[in-house]
């Protein structure tokens, strides 16, 4: 990869541009869902280290062939209960946790020698019927249940809005979820993550309040089918 003139790097600078505007440091995780681990590896290179999968499986193998970098890992896809022991032993963050019922086999499958799981709760705030996540009116609750659980760390909140072409649609659910995260961070003190925004939304995500935007396009290019 050329690390000078690469997507991967135009895309930090927008980043970095738009961070600066929101007066907010910004973290950019990079989705890697179907991408082999080839790519991940020269995105890598290029100084990217958090990275992001929807399939558990999928991102063990990945894991275990580039266990040399010592990358971050994210788990953003929904979250099937016999999977938490995977996830709990694996990754080092969950962001789509989205009901209470997965807080005790997290919790209990994470080594007691490892760093806590990081959390973060996942918003289903456009109400789609498609998504995953709790409903904004439950988030304290579970907020609540991830907050007492000594082996997860409670971070924030995550949400994939409507791609809606009406661009104020998506500002007004990014608005929403920030106000959220405010009102959640009023508790919970040590909450610093507000992950939302994707390739084709990203800027506005920051603008409104995103802490982490999750891209995969801009990174790697078009994804295989």
């Amino acid at each position: 990869m050329d690390i000078v003139n690469s997507p991967y790097e135009t895309l930090r600078q927008r980043i970095d541009a738009a961070a600066k505007r929101a007066d907010r440091p910004v973290r950019l995780l990079a989705v890697s869902k179907t991408q082999p681990a080839a790519a991940i590896r020269e995105v890598a290179a290029a100084g990217q280290r958090a990275f992001g999968e929807n399939y558990v499986q999928e991102g063990l193998a990945k894991q275990r062939e580039l266990v040399e970098l010592d990358l971050e890992w994210h788990m953003i896809g929904p979250l099937q209960s016999n999977k938490c022991r995977d996830v709990a032993q694996h990754f080092d963050w969950l962001q789509s946790l989205d009901r209470a019922k997965l807080v005790e086999p997290l919790n209990r499958c994470r080594a007691v020698d490892a760093a806590p799981l990081n959390v973060l709760i996942q918003v289903n705030v456009d109400d789609e019927a498609s998504k995953s996540g709790c409903t904004p009116d439950a988030a304290s609750g579970l907020a609540q249940k991830i907050a007492a659980a000594p082996r997860l760390a409670l971070r924030g909140l995550m949400a994939i809005p409507d791609p809606a072409p009406d661009r104020e649609k998506r500002r007004r659910a990014f608005r929403r979820m920030r106000e959220l995260f405010d009102e959640l961070r009023a508790t919970y003190r040590d909450i610093d993550t507000l992950s939302m925004g994707m390739s084709d939304d990203f800027e506005l995500a920051i603008e409104e309040g995103a802490t982490m935007v999750r891209i995969g396009t801009a990174v790697f290019g078009a994804r295989a089918t």
